[in-house]
């Protein structure tokens, strides 16, 4: 029987194998697009499926990720020798997306891309962009960022743009039934740490190694170790208060969302605050 409260630590203490985020939003090197919330279940096993479209500047490209959770997940890449539990798709053709783009930017005369094998047309019109709520920042007079084009394609191409069930399988056994699917949830940035403490002996190579070069700037090895141990100290701090207030179990969403998947029932999701999803609320996402 799937109990709530597993499923909660579940969450809890999940990471996507690298940068041990919790469904990254607030990502600094995506720009936010779009996401979406699938919910998977079986007898004995449950998953999630989180769909993050966003736009990267390092890597030249709008990609969709499929971030994954449960107790039941098959065929999860490996990196540095580490389970991750996210896979990337890329809707757009790299062909037309290279023929529309330049420098992170429409170019001027790019009026469609191939996205899974359709031409959709692309807006110059600064009206379709108001309408969308998306306001231009324009570096340059009459430009259109990536990402920018990116939530207005959102707006008119959902079913392009989002994961088909094929792709969400991916990771997820074939005999869980989708019982659940949100477009929008209210949701808390949520960084998974462990407590940082320098050992002594680490304290006193980093002492040597430095003062005799004097980039310690004459500070004692006295006053270097207890101004490590107040930096950890405020980290630490930190960490518990990202812990106490951000983690999953700590607020109504997942606590509901865990019982939908526990019981089956998607009537256990009854939310009583406003989503936060939209790209509008995580302004600081691709700012690096």
């Amino acid at each position: 029987m799937l109990s709530d409260q597993e499923i909660l630590h579940t969450l809890d203490h999940s990471n996507d194998g690298y940068y041990s985020r919790f469904i990254p939003l607030n990502h600094p090197y995506c720009y936010l697009l779009d996401t979406r919330l699938n919910l998977f279940r079986s007898q004995d096993g449950w998953a999630i499926a989180a769909e993050i479209l966003g736009y990267s500047p390092r890597g030249g490209s709008i990609e969709l990720q499929i971030f994954y959770y449960g107790n039941c997940l098959i065929n999860l890449e490996q990196y540095n020798g580490c389970s991750v539990n996210n896979s990337t798709v890329y809707p757009i053709s790299e062909a037309s997306y290279a023929a529309a783009t330049a420098h992170g930017m429409l170019t001027h005369d790019a009026t469609t891309l191939s996205i899974r094998g359709q031409e959709v047309a692309l807006s110059h019109n600064k009206a379709d962009y108001a309408r969308a709520g998306i306001e231009l920042v324009e570096f340059e007079p009459g430009s259109i960022d990536i990402q920018e084009a990116g939530r207005l394609l959102i707006t008119e191409h959902q079913h392009l743009l989002r994961a088909t069930d094929a792709e969400l399988y991916t990771c997820i056994p074939p005999h869980l039934d989708k019982i659940l699917v949100l477009d929008e949830w209210y949701h808390k940035d949520f960084t998974i740490s462990s407590p940082k403490i320098m050992t002594e002996e680490d304290i006193r190579q980093a002492y040597d190694l430095n003062h005799p070069i004097g980039g310690l700037h004459g500070m004692s090895f006295e006053t270097l170790r207890s101004t490590i141990r107040a930096q950890e100290e405020r980290t630490n701090q930190q960490a518990l208060q990202d812990w106490n207030e951000n983690r999953p179990s700590s607020y109504e969403t997942w606590q509901q969302l865990a019982k939908v998947l526990a019981t089956g029932d998607p009537v256990h999701y009854n939310p009583t605050v406003m989503p936060t999803t939209h790209w509008s609320n995580w302004p600081e996402s691709g700012e690096l």
